[in-house]
């Protein structure tokens, strides 16, 4: 299998499809997915979601020339703007010809929390909570048998003084391949009870967080400056990145252009994008300020100078349950980008993100964003309505 389609771009629509289906196995109703136009059928719709009139629809591209941990990947991104597909799979060519994108994901461990109020003994209720961890974490596990039967469950506890008489405990759980909202708000759910006993206070809220700190991927690419028209561009990028890091207006909106590309992935592969959106951000946002989550600079060690991005952020994907499986075009983009666990597909649409990054950097570094943007815009003057 190979990520390197070279003109795709050029093709009608129905011989991208045919060029895909030779080179790249899929299972018969994924082919016919394809074959049919895709979509979603409205009575399928209505059991999915609430009040459904209709459906709505977005376009399903591929974007090409990634390889990921020396693995050849096809990314799909279901996106209405052009350049998000064009520029990813730009970026990706160039990050392709020195090595491809090198990830690294954490154990698949999300958080739930519970809070108690009414504590009249902080300090007391911290110690009677972290002696009680093995307890907890049994009580815990006994909600989620399935999970643990699949080597998941919870491992470990942690309690947070919240002060104004609440205690928040966290109990962190491996979800294995599902993103694992509905594990953690079980787990939380089950123990409150017990929890709140123990603290000496009355059992508030109790649910997953969607800042998974635990749960984190990281994806970076080393370009030999050598690659580039010219050292400018290269130079170019890195000012642009240190840009993001000194201005929160800027950060803003380069990590913007990280998510164009991580949400494009997660809607096609039947992800909570939601959730991915407001950790990342969540995660730009502690410490002293809101930062960029990526950084570009220029490093000299001796084998000649090389443009190194990374990209990190707290990232929950699944490859089962959840959406996944609930619409054939979903099911289809997780059989395209070949994912065996939930941590590789995190470190899939974490490198989506950094080429979608580069290649806004790119474009804005060079020729501006708007010359290519708006020049794949053009096309969309002809469509009807």
């Amino acid at each position: 299998m190979t990520s390197r389609f070279k003109g795709f771009y050029k093709l009608p629509a129905g011989e991208r499809i045919r060029k895909l289906l030779e080179n790249v196995s899929v299972s018969e109703a994924g082919a016919l997915f394809l074959e049919s136009g895709g979509g979603l059928d409205l009575s399928l719709a209505d059991k999915i979601s609430e009040n459904v009139i209709s459906v709505l629809g977005l376009p399903l591209s591929v974007a090409l020339n990634f390889v990921i941990d020396s693995r050849e990947v096809l990314v799909p991104m279901a996106v209405e703007e052009p350049s998000i597909v064009a520029g990813a799979s730009k970026a990706a060519l160039i990050v392709r010809a020195a090595g491809g994108f090198v990830t690294r994901a954490s154990d698949p461990v999300m958080t739930a929390q519970v809070q108690v109020y009414d504590v009249a003994n902080h300090s007391a209720a911290k110690v009677a909570l972290e002696s009680a961890e093995n307890e907890i974490v049994l009580l815990a596990n006994a909600a989620i048998p399935s999970m643990v039967s699949r080597g998941g469950g919870a491992r470990s506890i942690e309690i947070r003084d919240l002060k104004e008489g609440m205690v928040v405990t966290h109990i962190y759980v491996d979800c294995r391949d599902a993103m694992g909202a509905n594990v953690a708000d079980s787990v939380a759910e089950a123990v409150a009870p017990r929890i709140a006993q123990i603290a000496g206070g009355k059992v508030g809220l109790r649910i997953l967080s969607n800042l998974p700190l635990n749960r984190m991927v990281k994806a970076s690419a080393k370009i030999p400056v050598s690659a580039f028209n010219s050292p400018e561009v290269a130079k170019g990028v890195a000012m642009a990145s240190r840009f993001a890091e000194l201005d929160v207006y800027r950060a803003v909106t380069h990590n913007k252009g990280i998510m164009n590309g991580i949400d494009a992935v997660a809607v096609a592969c039947g992800q909570d994008f939601r959730s991915i959106e407001a950790a990342a951000h969540g995660f730009a946002g502690m410490g002293e300020g809101y930062r960029p989550l990526s950084s570009w600079r220029i490093e000299d060690s001796g084998e000649g100078a090389h443009l190194v991005g990374e990209l990190e952020l707290p990232l929950a994907a699944g490859i089962v349950g959840g959406s996944t499986q609930a619409t054939p075009g979903a099911r289809l983009c997780l059989e395209l980008v070949g994912a065996k666990t939930s941590r590789e597909l995190a470190s899939v649409i974490a490198s989506a993100g950094l080429a979608a990054n580069l290649a806004s950097l790119l474009a804005l570094s060079t020729e501006g964003i708007q010359r290519g943007h708006m020049r794949l815009h053009s096309r969309k003057k002809s469509t009807p309505g």
